[in-house]
This record gives structure tokens, sequence and C-alpha cells, in this order.
């Protein structure tokens, strides 16, 4: 019998997680998406805090469009909340999910607010 979404989802998550580990120097950028919204963290694994987040629930973001627009929108928010914390280069955890579409969209406006990963 197959696997269900949410258990072959955490399957590959645990994968993933084995050998990726955010550092002081280059935290983990950890990606969350539901239905509607989408979340980020910039995560420091070894002292276990949160450094910086954005999310598409954030109180005065705005962006119009699909979701993969906002997707986008969110990478944007969270490499500039980056940059204030001083952060430059992050592992990328994309939590399980395919590297396709929103979590894509996510990738390439964290680059475009010039993260590097």
């Amino acid at each position: 019998m197959a696997f269900s979404k949410y258990t072959r989802r955490n399957k590959i998550r645990r994968r993933i997680r084995k050998s990726l580990t955010g550092t002081a120097e280059r935290p983990r950028l950890s990606v969350y998406r539901s239905n509607k919204e989408i979340y980020a963290q910039i995560i420091d694994d070894t002292t276990g805090k949160t450094l910086s987040a954005a999310s598409s629930r954030d109180k005065g973001f705005k962006a119009n469009g699909n979701k993969a627009e906002v997707a986008k929108e969110v990478g944007k928010a969270i490499a500039e909340k980056a940059k204030e914390a001083g952060i430059e280069a992050v592992a990328f955890d994309r939590g399980g999910y395919l590297y396709h579409g929103r979590v894509k969209q996510l990738a390439e406006g964290a680059r475009e607010g010039g993260l590097k990963f």
C-alpha cells in the first residue's frame, strides 16, 4: 500500500535533515507550505534559535497574484530580513517538498534578494 502524502513528505524530510544542519556562519533556510500560505525561517541549529522569519501571513505583507507570485515575494522578504540580521549565505531546506512550484519560487525570490545557497 502506498504512503500517505504526509508520511512520504516526512520520510523525505528526515532523509534531508540527516545531512543538512544550520550553523552560525551558514544557517538553514527552512520552508513550510500549507494549501493557502507559505512560511520561511532562518534557523541556527547549533543554538536552536530562529534568526529570522517571513510568511505570507505577516502583518504589512502585501502581495497580490497567484500563490507562486506570493511565494516569490516571501523569498524576497526573508532575504531582506536576513540581510538586516547580517546573514549572507544559507543552506536551503526544502522540508520534504519537491523543488518545484512555490518552493522553487521562494528560493528564486531569496536569491534575487541577495541570499546565497
